[in-house]
C-alpha cells in the first residue's frame, strides 16, 4: 500500500491509498480518482514528504523501509494516537457527532463506526470526520 496527498483543481487537499504507485497512475489516467470534497476528477498528486524513526535513525519513506512496512508504520501510530486520544463512541458514533455540533454535547474527540446512511448524513449536515483503515492483527503482533 502507498499512499499519496492529492489535490482537485479547485485545490481541496486529500489523502489516497493505493496498491502500488502503478495503480495509482492507472487510475490517475483512467479518471477514476475524485475529490471527495466536490467530485472533481481533475486530479494531481502532491510530494508528501514523512519520515519514520526506527530505533533512534531517521530513515525517509523508500530508505530501509519497503513502501508496504512504511505504510504499515504510519498507520500503527496513527491508530495508537487516535486510541490514546479518543473516547470510544462506538455505534453511537453519528448521533454523538450530531449532538456535538449542534452544541447539545461538549466537543470531543471520538471514534466509533457509522453505517454509509449515517456517513452520507453528516457529510450533508457539514460535519468533518475520516475513516481509519483497520489493521488486522497479526501473529506476534502487539498493540503499537
Amino acid at each position: 500500500m502507498i499512499a499519496f496527498d492529492l489535490f482537485c483543481e479547485n485545490d481541496h487537499v486529500f489523502e489516497a491509498w493505493f496498491k502500488d504507485r502503478d495503480t495509482y497512475e492507472e487510475q490517475s489516467r483512467r479518471g477514476l480518482i475524485e475529490c471527495p470534497i466536490c467530485g472533481n476528477n481533475n486530479i494531481k498528486k502532491r510530494p508528501s514528504q514523512f519520515a519514520i524513526m526506527k530505533g533512534g535513525k531517521r530513515e525517509a519513506q523508500g530508505e530501509g523501509l519497503s513502501e508496504r512496512d512504511a505504510a504499515i508504520e504510519v498507520l500503527k501510530r496513527i491508530h495508537s494516537y487516535v486510541m490514546k486520544n479518543t473516547e470510544d463512541v462506538g455505534t453511537k458514533f453519528a448521533e454523538t457527532a450530531l449532538k456535538m455540533h449542534y452544541g447539545v454535547l461538549e466537543p470531543k474527540n471520538i471514534r466509533g463506526v457509522a453505517t454509509e446512511e449515517q456517513e452520507k448524513m453528516l457529510q450533508d449536515e457539514g460535519i468533518d470526520f475520516f475513516k481509519l483503515p483497520v489493521l488486522s492483527k497479526q501473529r506476534g503482533e502487539g498493540d503499537s
